[in-house]
């Protein structure tokens, strides 16, 4: 199977762990994150409309009204 390298930014902790780990551990890990990258290319992308409203939907379920918001939002 062909591979490709990619750069992936770590925080500092995580990047020395992965440097530090044996060869089969390092080549379980690519497998992992190579699967889950895949996955997630998979799915349909969400987009930033959706998620307001998903949050907008869920809020008006809770009974969380214009008015109560516009309260909410001036500090009252």
């Amino acid at each position: 199977m062909a591979t490709n390298r990619i750069t992936i930014p770590l925080d500092p902790e995580t990047a020395k762990a992965y440097r530090g780990a044996p060869r089969a551990e390092k080549k379980k890990i690519q497998a992992l994150v190579s699967l889950w990258l895949r996955d997630l290319a998979a799915e349909k992308p969400v987009t930033l409309r959706h998620i307001l409203d998903e949050v907008s939907e869920k809020a008006l379920d809770r009974g969380l009204t214009p008015k109560i918001l516009d309260a909410l939002l001036k500090g009252a």
